[in-house]
């Protein structure tokens, strides 16, 4: 089952709190769909880019792209 790590971008001086707080809503959009993964993160990438990131499977890809608009999209490896 092929894991995709979709992606929000954040910018501007606020982008580290945004994305952060970006990640509970997904959080709870997960535990509302019950996805069968509960992966999630932010990642501040400098001091003014910022990400919130969710993974998902194949399946439930199209349904998440649909109702929550993320930037992009990769495939996911865990490491």
């Amino acid at each position: 089952m092929r894991k995709i790590k979709l992606i929000w971008d954040f910018r501007g001086p606020t982008a580290a709190k945004t994305a952060e707080h970006h990640e509970i809503h997904l959080k709870e959009y997960i535990a509302i769909e019950k996805f069968p993964i509960n992966i999630t993160g932010f990642e501040v990438q400098g001091e003014m880019q910022a990400i919130a990131f969710m993974v998902v499977t194949d399946e439930n890809m199209i349904q998440v792209r649909d109702a929550l608009k993320p930037h992009r999209g990769e495939i996911f490896s865990e490491q």
